[in-house]
């Protein structure tokens, strides 16, 4: 008999499904995108049945590629896009509006009311995170009060509240399990990282009725198990984690200081603090990294809101490119001091700005300007975001001692490179760059007993090629002064 783990990577664009061996590779993987919706500026949305319907298919067509005689699922583990926000109906399973997506800006307005209000450092101090549309509560909020009826329903104990991970795990179970775990539940700004509770006065500041609300478990834990009658098979589900916190899962950032830089829709960089809970003097955010045996590791990050979607959106919005891989040559052919910045404020400024209000713009343009200079540029951004999350770690004595970087983007050579050449600092990216899906992977390993220890996965890590800088500080500094000024132009205050 063969042991098999089977990750569940619920994204922001699409779905995966991908069962690893005990090794960690992937035997069998199955991925379908699904649409957004962009009902007002700043707002996106997606349709709940397309994200059920993604993972069941998915999930599907990797279990009938099994040999069912030899092959044996221990476990299942579930990662996903964080933030975004979903309330159901707990008899009848139905959502009651669509989900509303972490990088949503609709929410403004309250988030700039809280903070007038002087409530953001009692909220910082709980939460570690600051206030921004980007979290779960002011998204629930909405819903709550724009759907007839649902504040209500809520206080009748009628509804329910779930980051993805959690409405996944309900129509996995058939509706048994109401559940997340400690790094979903770090990121929706009503759970206290401290005492690793739901808030009583966080819940009251937003007006949130505690009966919403799912019960947080360990990152590696027993979730439940899925419903044969739906899926077929009977499988326990034994680990969840926000795909960030996976990633850094995946990549065993087990010791203080480790870091990783995932580049997917977003970039999210995040170095691990130990059993610090850090308060950031630089506009990061302190959160949960995992919580084993209910221990919790905590972490320091930056979240970047326009990565990959920039090349998604040169390829889809201005079809300047076919395809994301033709970047790569045509940023080769393109001098690094070409001049254009694409700053890709397209729904706000993550960190360290935290400006729900700027918007994108390109600096720089001349009558020579080209499609190749547009599209390096765009992919300069990616890097130059980078590194304003690096000197934001740095101001709070956070330096990373290595940067384990995944995600698609960094398939891209070029683009590694320049990364270290901003950086100044050495860049490592894996054999295995699925470190998300291979993260959860991880965690629901451990629980099931395929994996006996932290120390045993990280030899289990294995480097495919390293990227050392090879700017001088001058041209460094001299790219990246410009970057700050393109920022500064598009910034709201």
């Amino acid at each position: 008999m063969t042991d098999y783990i089977l990750s569940i990577d619920q994204g922001t664009t699409s779905s995966r499904a991908i069962l690893f061996n005990r090794e960690g590779l992937s035997v069998h993987s199955a991925q379908e995108e699904f649409p957004q919706y962009f009902p007002n500026d700043g707002w996106i949305e997606h349709e709940p049945t397309d994200i059920w319907q993604t993972v069941a298919r998915t999930f599907q067509q990797v279990i009938t590629k099994m040999d069912t005689d030899k092959d044996v699922i221990r476990a299942i583990g579930i990662t996903n896009q964080r933030e975004t926000t979903l309330v159901w109906d707990r008899k009848t399973g139905q959502p009651i509006y669509r989900a509303i997506v972490w990088q949503d800006r609709r929410t403004s307005e309250y988030c700039q009311k809280l903070k007038d209000d002087n409530l953001e450092s009692l909220i910082s101090e709980k939460t570690g995170l600051l206030i921004d549309p980007y979290f779960s509560a002011t998204k629930i909020c909405w819903i709550l009060d724009n759907v007839d009826g649902a504040r209500q329903r809520a206080e009748n104990g009628e509804l329910a509240f779930g980051t993805v991970d959690s409405y996944i795990l309900w129509k996995l179970t058939a509706g048994k399990e109401h559940r997340t775990d400690a790094t979903n539940a770090s990121r929706t700004m009503l759970f206290n990282i401290h005492t690793q509770e739901w808030d009583e006065e966080l819940l009251t500041i937003f007006n949130i009725p505690r009966a919403l609300l799912p019960q947080v478990m360990d990152s590696s834990d027993n979730f439940g198990v899925t419903d044969k009658a739906m899926m077929g098979v009977e499988i326990p589900i034994l680990a969840m984690a926000g795909d960030q916190q996976a990633a850094l899962f995946g990549q065993t950032c087990f010791r203080e200081g480790m870091a990783k830089s995932t580049y997917g829709t977003g970039c999210f960089m995040i170095v691990n603090t130990g059993e610090v809970a850090l308060k950031s003097e630089s506009r990061l955010l302190s959160t949960v990294a995992y919580r084993l045996n209910g221990k919790v590791t905590y972490a320091l990050e930056g979240s970047i809101f326009i990565a990959g979607a920039t090349v998604q959106w040169l390829r889809d919005g201005l079809k300047l490119i076919d395809d994301a891989g033709d970047t790569e040559p045509l940023a080769r052919q393109t001098p690094v001091d070409h001049g254009v910045y694409l700053v890709p404020a397209f729904t706000g400024l993550g960190a360290p700005y935290w400006d729900p209000n700027a918007r994108g713009a390109i600096f720089g343009l001349t009558r020579d300007t080209g499609i190749k200079e547009i599209v390096t540029a765009g992919l300069q951004s990616v890097c130059y975001q980078t590194k304003d999350l690096q000197k934001a770690m740095e101001n709070d004595g956070e330096r990373p001692i290595a940067l384990r970087v995944d995600g698609g983007m960094v398939r891209n050579n070029w683009l590694m490179q320049f990364l270290a050449d901003i950086l100044g600092a050495t860049v490592d990216r894996p054999k295995i760059t699925e470190t998300t899906a291979l993260g959860v992977a991880y965690l629901a390993g451990l629980k099931a007993g395929v994996y006996n220890s932290l120390e045993e996965l990280e030899d289990m890590w294995q480097r495919e090629r390293r990227f050392e800088p090879q700017f001088d500080k001058t041209t460094r500094d001299d790219l990246y002064d410009g970057w700050k000024n393109a920022v500064r132009r598009v910034q709201s205050e």
